[in-house]
């Protein structure tokens, strides 16, 4: 149940992209130096003790034990590639590429949705997922601009991340906040740890300072969107996601030295518009609007 007014959920949705905004453009500036893999483990690290205090202030009672193991091991594993994948595809390919394919999420839960959810989807959804894909080709311009693995891998971080969401919709809400939080916290650890050694290089303390940042923006974003959603319907609150492009403009142009072009503008353009139209459609048929503000660190 939404309560309090729908501007407020707007402007705390709003403030929760700007923040992890912010992440995003961290990892972007650290991956021109650092592995995935470190900065990843670095701000894994820096969040241990943020999401332990949040264990420890948990009104709720009872222990942490999953009560669906099996579905709790699959969004673990998936969780996992999602945020591999998804700081991979940030620290090497330009914000506003990241964002385009990202922004596909939306579409690809309604695809999602049929299967696991026994969701049917109507011919208005089903070309808006069409138009969304157009979208992503003309945004990323293939013939105009050379594809990569690092494409590869936003395209594969998307899909996880809304498989993700659609996991958390099956399992029905019946596992504690700090349930969905901490296994794949520390499966994430376990395995960028192993890798650590083989791509370790020390860091000054003001990247070191940057993420223990970055862990305050992924765990404060998502406070600030269970604030959203407390005030205000998904079709309020998700639709601020697409705000992060205006970031991604500002900062690929002041610190990255990238800029947005006309033809990436319209994808975007069309990738936006068909999100939003999947967002309604989901509020009029009375299906699960999309829920897009996962991160690596707070899952």
């Amino acid at each position: 149940m939404t309560r309090g007014h729908p501007l407020g959920g707007a402007l705390l949705g709003l403030a929760a992209m700007s923040v992890f905004a912010g992440y995003d453009i961290s990892v972007k500036f650290l991956g021109a130096s650092y592995s995935p893999f470190q900065i990843m483990f670095m701000t894994g690290i820096a969040a241990v003790p943020l999401v332990m205090a949040q264990m420890a202030l948990d009104p709720q009672q009872g222990n942490f034990r999953p009560r669906n193991l099996r579905w709790t091991i699959i969004r673990v594993i998936v969780t996992l590639f999602n945020g591999l994948l998804g700081t991979y595809a940030f620290a090497t390919l330009p914000l506003a590429q990241c964002y385009a394919i990202f922004f596909t999420m939306p579409l690809m839960i309604s695809l999602l949705a049929v299967p696991m959810l026994g969701e049917r989807i109507s011919l208005g959804r089903g070309l808006a997922v069409l138009a969304g894909m157009i979208g992503v080709i003309v945004a990323l311009q293939p013939g105009a601009t050379p594809l990569n693995v690092a494409h590869l891998a936003a395209i594969l971080a998307a899909a996880t991340g809304a498989l993700n969401y659609v996991i958390v919709r099956k399992m029905g809400g019946i596992e504690r906040p700090a349930v969905l939080i901490i296994y794949p916290m520390l499966a994430q650890l376990a395995v960028v740890t192993a890798i650590l050694p083989f791509v370790y290089i020390p860091m000054p303390i003001e990247h070191l300072a940057l993420t223990g940042l970055m862990a305050c923006f992924a765990i404060g974003g998502t406070y600030l969107v269970i604030a959203a959603y407390h005030r205000a319907p998904a079709i309020v609150v998700a639709p601020m996601q697409y705000s992060q492009i205006i970031w991604a403009a500002l900062a690929g142009a002041f610190l990255f030295d990238e800029s947005i072009s006309a033809i990436t503008w319209a994808g975007l353009g069309i990738i936006i518009a068909s999100g939003l139209y999947i967002l309604w459609g989901a509020k009029e048929g009375g299906t699960s609007a999309p829920v897009l503000q996962d991160r690596q660190i707070a899952p």
